[in-house]
């Protein structure tokens, strides 16, 4: 059964919509009023607050910490600084990805790695022979996301930490209203934002103090249906989603490498062994199968799709999940595994996985869409990605 989040308390007097899902064991906010498009507002426009304490999360210290990760991950972690954070996917034998996330190096010999799916078995098995700890620190460290335009201004309300010289994918200790927390200049946004992580029992405290510092800056608690929309126009990749964890299927053709899922540029191949390199690299002597996309759905023609019914354009106010069928020409190429319509950009967008072949930016496809139960094909276009990208999130 799902359990409470360390921020339940407060949370559930606020979610007037009672819209609620499972996140990693944990029950997770979908909305907290009857409509999301608020809350993504407040991600794109002013700063938007969420609980981001379902991740795994998991501390390795030791002399071998860093040798461990570097087996592990697909980057060379033993190049990691201290203060710097990274993100990276890890992956089996066959080159498969099993789950990904971030790796931060908080001192010398100690790291903190978040992931998708629950990691300490594969941490502990990869860690025979080594001088090393690994502690599973997910339910005693929290977490929330601050993240949009204004949420520099609003941390440095509550912290004393120097934001204007914590650059990208960085982190620093600092103390906020009285609570020592790390902040990373992090997110799932594709936006300017921050990731606060304090211990548990300083839960409520830092949920409280950052939202009374928001409050002259527009800062609205948000959710996971405005977080997929902008995850999707930041081109982010979701497990179980875009990609499918290896360890979890059963089907060799559902599992994915690296370079199918979009994340080949995270991998260090010319270095010391690690999980998954052989087969890594035999795929790129040989070419991958598949690509993830960016996909946009021609706004003229979908209307006069809906034009031949005699109704409006309607599409879902938020993002789907449901993968829907790509084609060249009669031939089935790939699947959308994430859309949304995105109210900044005035757009419907996917994330697609599509045959190599035909994923070429600017090529033209068509993309299943169903109306009035008639199931149809509307025009969509190979670009780039993310969708949305605005200075800010490194400036």
């Amino acid at each position: 059964m799902p359990q409470p989040s360390p921020f339940h308390e407060r949370t559930a007097k606020l979610c007037q919509s009672f819209q609620w899902k499972e996140w990693a064991g944990r029950v997770a906010v979908c909305r907290y009023q009857s409509s999301h498009e608020p809350e993504y507002y407040a991600f794109r426009e002013s700063a938007g607050l969420i609980d981001i304490s379902p991740l795994y999360k998991y501390e390795v210290r030791g002399r071998d910490a860093a040798a461990l990760l570097s087996r592990m991950m697909v980057r060379d972690i033993s190049k990691l600084q201290v203060g710097r954070v990274t993100y990276c996917c890890w992956c089996d034998d066959r080159g498969k990805v099993l789950d990904d996330g971030t790796v931060t190096r908080l001192d010398d010999n100690e790291y903190r790695v978040t992931a998708a799916e629950p990691t300490y078995h594969w941490l502990s098995r990869l860690s025979r022979g080594l001088e090393v700890e690994i502690e599973d620190v997910t339910n005693s460290i929290v977490a929330l996301a601050l993240q949009g335009p204004l949420s520099r201004a609003v941390l440095q309300q509550c912290s004393d930490a120097d934001l204007d010289d914590l650059k990208f994918f960085r982190t620093t200790k600092a103390r906020l209203d009285g609570i020592d927390v790390w902040i990373t200049r992090t997110g799932y946004t594709g936006d300017l934002g921050y990731e606060v992580w304090a211990a548990r029992e300083n839960a409520l405290a830092m949920w409280d103090a950052i939202i009374d510092a928001g409050q002259a800056y527009g800062l609205r608690p948000c959710a996971l249906d405005a977080l997929d929309m902008t995850r999707i126009e930041a081109g982010f990749i979701l497990a179980g989603v875009d990609y499918f964890p290896a360890a979890a299927e059963v089907l060799e053709a559902r599992k994915s490498t690296p370079d199918e899922i979009g994340l080949g540029w995270t991998v260090n191949l010319d270095r010391d062994p690690f999980v998954g390199q052989a087969a890594i690299r035999a795929e790129r002597n040989r070419g991958s199968k598949w690509k993830m996309v960016g996909l946009e759905v021609d706004w003229a023609k979908l209307e006069a799709i809906y034009d031949r019914y005699d109704l409006p354009t309607h599409l879902p106010a938020e993002a789907c999940r449901t993968a829907v069928p790509v084609y060249s020409g009669r031939r089935q190429v790939g699947q959308a595994t994430s859309h949304t319509w995105s109210p900044i950009l005035k757009k419907q967008i996917c994330l697609a996985s599509i045959r190599t072949a035909n994923a070429a930016i600017g090529t033209e496809l068509t993309i299943e869409h169903t109306v009035d139960y008639d199931r149809l094909r509307t025009a969509a276009k190979i670009v780039k990605t993310p969708f949305f990208n605005p200075e800010r999130k490194r400036s």
